[in-house]
């Protein structure tokens, strides 16, 4: 019965459907630009310094040496089959501390990303990571948006074209019910169940006290039950003023969507108490759209409206000197990307 409940929550929530259907208008699109701009990889122009513009086999700390240190937390790369005392010791000279976060340097909507505890947590990390990695201090601030900002190359400002605030997987306790039944009371958080009990399986059949809260997967992303809510109206022209100067700050980013911990609007407005988780480029989705309130033919538009936006921008990059991917190039990059998919979710 559970099994079946579920399926009709899937079923009814769109935002849950396959990528396929979801991204069904924009293959024509894609194809009606891939023509006028007679390259099936113009993409990778829109954003010049990121490879491949952001769309696929981007590396993260690449990213990150493009943006300011002020703006995001200490980062190291780690390459695959690094020893575990390597780790610690560069991790100790650099005086990273606990929690620290995992990730792989070329993600993956969210998989193999880990909150790390304690050294025994670093340890069975690094084992099981059979790809580059970093390792991060994790962000102190308690709130995540993705902020989708735009630029076109021919002009001096960009803009800031929507907003989604994540609200993480927290349960609260009413000294009753264990986490497991908890999760069970949101169909949201049961998709999450099985996950869970890899990541927590001493603790989710524990009872939760009263009033406690527990943040289970404490980073936004919407494949690991993070909702997703339409905060566009947050925008403001002194939000966009500060992000064009923050963003003039990164060398070659004109399209993407930048994941950003912060402690709230107002500070986020004066560009103060906040960090950049990461910064996605041509890949990039206007998550915005997949609020619950939202329709379909809402997430189509918006779809349609920023792929628009990403070609623009690459054409505009292209007539400013910087080269589309060959085909041949193209399709290299695309098995790469499906070997390397293959590798993490082994995770």
């Amino acid at each position: 019965m559970k099994k079946i409940k579920l399926f009709l929550h899937k079923l009814t929530n769109w935002e849950y459907w396959p990528y396929q259907i979801v991204y069904f208008p924009v293959y024509f699109q894609y194809l009606y630009y891939a023509v006028k701009a007679r390259s099936f990889f113009f993409f990778n122009a829109s954003n010049p310094t990121i490879k491949n513009g952001g769309f696929f086999m981007e590396s993260k700390k690449e990213i990150y040496d493009l943006i300011p240190q002020k703006y995001y937390p200490k980062t190291l790369l780690f390459i695959k089959n690094t020893s575990i005392e390597v780790v610690k010791k560069s991790i100790e000279n650099n005086q990273l501390n606990y929690p620290l976060i995992g990730k792989p340097d070329i993600g993956l909507r969210g998989t193999a990303v880990k909150k790390i505890d304690n050294e025994t947590e670093l340890t069975n990390y690094i084992k099981r990571a059979d790809f580059n990695f970093l390792i991060q201090n994790l962000i102190p601030f308690q709130n995540e948006i993705g902020l989708f900002y735009v630029k076109l190359p021919n002009e001096r400002t960009g803009t800031i074209t929507g907003i989604v605030q994540k609200e993480f997987l927290i349960i609260t306790g009413n000294g009753k019910n264990t986490i497991r039944e908890l999760l069970n009371q949101d169909p949201r958080y049961q998709f999450q169940i099985k996950a869970l009990e890899k990541e927590y399986p001493n603790k989710i059949d524990e009872l939760l006290p009263k009033n406690k809260s527990i943040n289970l997967v404490p980073y936004g992303n919407h494949c690991r039950g993070t909702k997703f809510v339409d905060a566009s109206d947050k925008i403001s022209p002194k939000m966009i003023d500060t992000f064009n100067k923050i963003c003039d700050e990164i060398n070659g980013f004109h399209f993407g969507r930048m994941d950003i911990m912060f402690n709230n609007y107002e500070d986020l407005e004066n560009g103060i108490n906040f960090q950049i988780v990461e910064i996605n480029g041509a890949i990039s989705e206007p998550t915005h759209m997949y609020d619950p309130k939202h329709s379909l033919l809402y997430g189509w538009k918006e779809l349609t409206r920023h792929f628009k936006y990403m070609y623009q921008i690459s054409a505009h990059n292209k007539k400013n000197g910087v080269r589309y991917l060959t085909f041949s190039e193209g399709i290299k990059e695309f098995k790469k990307h499906h070997e390397y998919y293959d590798t993490i979710l082994k995770f």
